[in-house]
């Protein structure tokens, strides 16, 4: 009896021992799930002229996200829906897409409910880069637009962002 009490006084204090040790090195690192805002600056594209666009992202623990922008009245658009992974050591991707729609050709359209017909989708993909910290990020974006039917209209925008994580 004193054998397996000696035996299970060590495994606990062993346990015990590892766990502290485990906290005293935070070697977790922290992850890219939460919600952040962010400053996205494109040099290419249909999005170049937009000079304060920002984003605020939503990353969830399952691998999806939700992005919307400060730019998303202007035409109505939905949130942008995606996916995202972890790559490497604070490198994660994410691809998300969202709908976009075309003006109406006269006032009367809106007024008359016809609203904004849909004119398609776009595509961004974005590299993220993690801090140390875990506290913000800095990443790449390629972003293409799709027509209704799928078909690419414009490939290949550039842009960056640098986001900060939303907290109390």
């Amino acid at each position: 009896m004193k054998k397996r009490v000696a035996i299970l006084f060590l495994f606990f204090l062993t346990t015990a021992f590892a766990m502290t040790s485990f906290a005293k090195t935070g070697s977790v690192e922290p992850g890219l799930v939460g919600a952040w805002h962010g400053k996205v600056q494109f040099s290419s594209g249909v999005l170049a002229s937009i000079q304060d666009l920002e984003f605020m992202y939503v990353f969830n623990a399952g691998g999806t996200m939700t992005e919307s922008s400060n730019h998303d009245s202007a035409p109505p658009v939905p949130p942008a829906y995606g996916v995202w992974r972890k790559t490497g050591a604070r490198q994660y991707e994410a691809k998300y897409k969202f709908f976009w729609n075309n003006p109406p050709k006269a006032f009367e359209e809106i007024a008359s409910g016809g609203g904004w017909p849909p004119g398609g989708s776009a595509v961004l993909l974005e590299k993220i880069t993690l801090s140390g910290d875990g506290k913000s990020f800095i990443s790449t974006l390629s972003f293409d637009v799709l027509d209704n039917n799928g078909a690419v209209i414009e490939s290949g925008s550039q842009g960056e962002a640098q986001a900060s994580r939303i907290d109390f």
